[in-house]
């Protein structure tokens, strides 16, 4: 029988928390300015890629290094057709519709793989969608991308300013964390406990294993290609740069980081490592003038070595362990050797 972890004994994800939530970003944009703003556009963007990435690994027990590449698909699928006269919202249910489609068909072979051979096929996966990108110029523009993309509207509403942007984007994150959340809870989402906790044991009690590992990657991508596309309209412009391998990389980093095992990890992995990566955008140039390349990926690997090691079930699980072990201590103040509440967050 699958525990339950420490954060829905702590708080259990609902209706609440989410209205919560969304009360405080809605407030945001009146209390900061457009930088805090624009990281915080970014952390929703990625926060919508990185929760799909959590049901693939941390409840298919599966692991993908291509993201961004559906990612790419969706950005440049709504870029492309939207400068051609498509509806907006039209290019984003298409743009969702092909990367589901891509990514139904590599899963055929793909997902047959397993830990490290998955992850070198994903990653190679996600290395030829921006190949693509790059050399097919007379649809994607090549390295210098696309430019003026037209902005979202409804009815005569324009999505032309970052502070509307900010809205759709966190409100779509929200609906993407609340639909998994609910998905983790049900029939499906007890499957992928299981299947995640032992593919063996798992198919031994009837379960479609590759079924649902299809299904669980499916669902990842195409949330990867809704946040492309949001990201496409944000900008009003996309280039090959933004879906390489690195993105992947750091996308990986973000579900870890938050915990693979708690929706709510993904926006706490996700506003860590885009905090972060604009902190040393600053700070690195400034103590290494001399510093040069990706150095951004030796700071994650040992932000994610250091998670692991004190908080091996990511920030949020670990973060409501202790709060549960605190508050255990308190209530039986004479139990001192009481152990911390186990299972998954």
């Amino acid at each position: 029988m699958i525990r339950r972890g420490p954060l829905a004994q702590l708080y259990p994800p609902s209706w609440p928390a989410i209205v919560t939530v969304g009360i405080v970003l809605a407030v945001i944009p009146f209390a900061f300015g457009p930088y805090v703003l624009s990281v915080l556009i970014a952390v929703g963007l990625s926060s919508i890629v990185a929760v799909g990435l959590s049901l693939f690994i941390g409840y298919a027990g599966q692991i993908s290094l291509g993201h961004a590449g559906f990612y790419g698909i969706g950005a440049y699928t709504s870029a492309i057709l939207a400068l051609r006269g498509v509806d907006g919202w039209a290019t984003i249910l298409i743009g969702m519709a092909i990367t589901g489609g891509v990514a139904w068909l590599v899963s055929r072979p793909t997902l047959r793989l397993e830990g490290h051979y998955l992850a070198m096929a994903t990653l190679g996966l996600g290395m030829i969608l921006n190949i693509i990108m790059i050399q097919w110029t007379s649809v994607t523009g090549g390295p210098s991308g696309l430019t003026g993309i037209p902005p979202l509207t409804v009815g005569s509403f324009v999505f032309d300013a970052d502070w509307k942007l900010y809205y759709l984007i966190w409100v779509m994150a929200l609906l993407v964390i609340w639909g998994f959340r609910n998905l983790v809870h049900s029939r499906v989402g007890r499957a992928l406990k299981a299947l995640a906790e032992s593919e063996a044991a798992a198919s031994s009690l009837g379960v479609p294993t590759a079924r649902f590992k299809e299904m669980a990657f499916i669902l990842s991508a195409m949330a990867a290609s809704l946040a492309g596309s949001l990201y496409a309209f944000y900008l009003s412009f996309v280039s090959p740069s933004t879906f390489d391998a690195i993105a992947s990389i750091e996308f990986l980093i973000m579900a870890i980081a938050g915990g693979v095992r708690s929706v709510w990890g993904a926006p706490v992995g996700a506003a860590v490592v885009t905090i972060l990566s604009q902190a040393m955008k600053s700070v690195v140039p400034a103590l290494f003038p001399s510093a040069g390349g990706e150095y951004s990926i030796l700071v994650f690997g040992v932000l994610l070595v250091v998670i692991l090691l004190f908080l091996p079930q990511g920030i949020v699980p670990g973060l409501a362990r202790g709060v549960l072990t605190i508050r255990h201590r308190w209530t039986r103040p004479g139990d001192s050797g009481s152990a911390a509440p186990g299972g998954e967050g």
